[in-house]
């Protein structure tokens, strides 16, 4: 009934695991954390018990439901432009548009299976809340983590949003299935900083952590290497060849994408007042950087053509 619900509501993919402790990732994250890959990013650092096993954040849990949603657009920016991540092109911030279907989810499951299935402490997560949303989408059966640290789903490949539901009942679990990156390393050899090595990834260097997330300088040593990016950055999952194969436009109304904004030319982002920037992006996800980061990354970027052609990748 569960996945079978996620799907009418409008998910592109639905699994289950047994909630239960990650102590294999425990053991990756220390020493990830011990390293200082997670930057300024001092929150991945608390509540460390509640991360690696989700009975400690919802004491009643059973079952953790992982959704997707493909966010792979049908139009591109303008290639020489500086460049926004796939996943901010909508109008709507992602998080408000899988919570809402979340809730609908949950309602029906409440349906079903009666209220006792919810926990009355916080159970719906997305990016909200000390959860390790891609292991529990790999532990659902829905794909494997690519040496990018990426979820890569076969049939959606890695541009899609996860979702998580965590439930007090039992339910039908799927196995996880097979990682099939073997010997390829075309996303860690792009990546422009050398931030990706043995599947783990170190923030420092991460276009994505510094262009979002870092509240100071970025490093002067990483200016030029920007790659035009001004707001994330999708060079690691654009050189994948299970995206050339399995990316595909999403049908989804509420990720429309802010159009206007696919056109602009380089002259438009370098002349971007605020009342522009709030006027395209005042409920999107770009809004979290704000628009003084924003106009300082463009300031730093040199525009130009990317090198990558992912359409002369091989399989």
């Amino acid at each position: 009934m569960i996945k079978n619900a996620a799907l009418s509501i409008g998910f592109d993919a639905c699994g289950i695991a047994k909630a239960d402790e990650l102590s294999d990732d425990a053991e990756f994250l220390q020493s990830w954390l011990q390293k200082g890959n997670h930057a300024e990013m001092s929150y991945l650092a608390r509540n460390f018990e509640k991360r690696t096993d989700p009975r400690k954040l919802v004491p009643e849990c059973k079952s953790v439901v992982v959704v997707l949603l493909n966010y792979y657009p049908k139009q591109i920016q303008n290639t020489i432009a500086p460049q926004i991540a796939k996943f901010s092109y909508s109008k709507i911030d992602y998080h408000l548009v899988m919570k809402l279907k979340l809730r609908e989810l949950e309602r029906q499951i409440c349906d079903c299976y009666g209220h006792e299935s919810v926990s009355d402490n916080q159970h719906v997560f997305v990016d909200s809340a000390p959860v390790l949303e891609r292991r529990w989408a790999e532990r659902a059966g829905l794909g494997w983590l690519g040496k990018h640290t990426q979820l890569i789903h076969p049939g959606l490949g890695s541009y899609t949003f996860i979702g998580i539901l965590m439930l007090n009942i039992d339910a039908e679990y799927d196995v996880p299935i097979r990682n099939k990156c073997g010997n390829c390393t075309r996303c860690v050899d792009a990546c422009p900083t050398q931030a990706i090595s043995n599947g783990s990834l170190d923030a420092r260097k991460c276009i994505s952590y510094q262009t979002i997330e870092n509240k100071n300088e970025i490093p002067s040593e990483l200016h030029t290497k920007l790659s035009n990016c001004i707001i994330g950055c999708d060079i690691c999952s654009d050189v994948c060849p299970w995206n050339k194969k399995w990316s595909k436009p999403h049908s989804h109304e509420e990720l429309a994408p802010i159009s206007e904004v696919l056109g602009w030319d380089i002259a438009k982002w370098q002349n971007l007042s605020k009342v522009d920037f709030d006027s395209a992006f005042g409920n999107s996800a770009i809004k979290r950087a704000g628009f003084q980061k924003v106009k300082q990354i463009i300031a730093l970027t040199k525009p130009e053509k990317s090198e990558i052609n992912v359409e002369n990748l091989d399989l």
